[in-house]
């Protein structure tokens, strides 16, 4: 059976265990382009030996940033930026990953230490966009009802965007479509009251996504793993749910989608969420099952064996974890220990690893 550091093969990449660093915002940017502090937080977690480690979200265009200090990745300088990052990233074993997003209706807010709610525009912030003209919350800006021809502009700023990480070396890439983001909006029917060929049905809620899927595989070379992250719930009733989640599983499959990364709410403020211990692996263990497509877990994840659990028993084929790597950005290296596993260490750091410990190489070969 797989277990938490055994390798996990994905295309033609291979990834040296099935721990992830879940993309977390840092909201440390100043024009979306990222800098020392990302890439002391990015390459920190690759020293500790995660085997896939992924960038925050990354908006495809401005307007598509959470806070006006979000990282993005619509020029060209933005992938030169990030370049340095995923060939140091690659040096350790490592493979990177990298989270397109558009932050939708719930954009041109405040980082969290810095207020709350929209920021207005004289402050540098934006009208935020949506399926639908319905803000998020109270303090949230109203959004702009996106036109026919505003969502296929934004589906190609997907694809461009995709194309510059490519090239700036990540080998995976996630498309965020959760935690009521746009791709989410789209998809909820509780923020998409739609009435054209991209509302009311399930189908029509899920065709942005979908077409986008595809231009990407259209356009992605065939190495480049492609993963998208859900919210598998709304939490609430007549929202979205497990049940649509796993027949856009399937859907995306045939779209040869390599992993589903399991998450959930997001697109409803003050939802009733279970919050505790693996809380949404449940989600990642259906879509697995039913979908029959890789998942990836994540929420609430901290202990090597909790983790390792995950993977022994078939819920998941990998897990990402958020806060417990920013607690403990070698947490790879201390689980393996707990759980009586070998895996390679830093050249500089191997006076310190246990007796026997393997000299860590490159994850892959970057051109």
């Amino acid at each position: 059976m797989p277990h938490l550091f055994s390798e996990l093969k994905l295309r033609d990449i291979a990834f040296a265990n099935r721990i992830g660093v879940s993309p977390m915002c840092q909201y440390s940017c100043i024009d979306g382009l990222a800098n020392d502090w990302h890439f002391v937080h990015l390459s920190t977690r690759a020293v500790g030996g995660a085997g896939l480690v992924f960038t925050e979200a990354a908006a495809v265009t401005p307007e598509g940033r959470i806070s006006p200090e979000d990282l993005g990745i619509w020029s060209d300088a933005h992938a030169e930026a990030l370049a340095r990052i995923t060939h140091f990233i690659d040096s350790q074993g490592s493979v990177a990953g990298i989270q397109l997003a558009h932050a939708g209706r719930k954009g041109s807010t405040y980082r969290p230490w810095s207020g709350d709610g929209a920021v207005p525009v004289e402050k540098g912030g934006w009208t935020p966009i949506g399926p639908s003209a319905l803000p998020f919350a109270e303090t949230y800006g109203m959004p702009h009802e996106l036109t026919a021809d505003e969502i296929q502009a934004l589906q190609q700023a997907f694809v461009a965007a995709a194309q510059r990480s490519f090239e700036a070396g990540f080998r995976v890439i996630e498309v965020h479509a959760a935690h009521g983001y746009l791709f989410h909006e789209f998809l909820s029917p509780l923020s998409n009251q739609r009435s054209d060929s991209y509302g009311g049905s399930f189908e029509n809620r899920t065709r942005f996504l979908r077409d986008t899927v595809a231009a990407l595989r259209r356009t992605l070379p065939e190495r480049c793993v492609l993963f998208v992250r859900i919210s598998a719930t709304d939490w609430v009733e007549d929202g979205w749910d497990i049940e649509q989640s796993i027949e856009l599983a399937r859907q995306l499959k045939a779209l040869d989608v390599d992993v589903i990364d399991c998450s959930s709410g997001g697109n409803v403020e003050r939802a009733p969420i279970p919050v505790g211990p693996g809380y949404q692996t449940p989600f990642a263990e259906r879509i697995r099952r039913e979908a029959d497509i890789p998942t990836a877990a994540v929420g609430m994840i901290s202990a090597p064996v909790q983790a390792d659990h995950i993977v022994r028993t078939g819920q998941a084929d990998m897990v990402l974890l958020a806060r417990e790597l920013l607690r403990e950005p070698y947490w790879p290296l201390h689980a393996a220990r707990e759980l009586g596993q070998t895996m390679g260490w830093p050249a500089q750091y191997l006076r310190a690893a246990p007796r026997g410990t393997p000299e860590r190489g490159p994850a892959h070969e970057i051109d």
